[in-house]
């Protein structure tokens, strides 16, 4: 794939960014550069390749979702929080409908 000045052009227009006819140019070696690399990557064997998020495992350290009882600390109080809400529905603020 090859990029020219009118789709650079064209691009900068798409992404409503002024970019001046120097900068044209200017882009144009970079881009196809850039598109050059990326179809370089294609051409690597990745079969048997797992596809991963991260180089490293990361797991995630979580604690027990447990409603904490003690009356001063938190916990297990919601229906002394609805108490103060204008309007409590089903066990949740009751809000006004926002979407026409």
């Amino acid at each position: 794939m090859s990029v020219d000045t009118a789709t650079v052009a064209k691009i900068a227009s798409l992404a409503r960014i002024r970019v001046s006819d120097a900068e044209i140019e200017a882009m144009v070696p970079e881009l196809n550069g850039i598109l050059a690399w990326v179809e370089q990557l294609g051409e690597v064997d990745v079969t048997g390749v797992e596809p991963m998020t991260a180089v490293i495992p990361n797991t995630l350290r979580l604690r027990d979702d447990v409603v904490n009882a003690d009356p001063l600390t938190g916990g297990d109080i919601r229906d002394k929080v609805l108490a103060n809400a204008p309007a409590a529905e089903h066990g949740f603020f009751g809000v006004p409908k926002v979407i026409e």
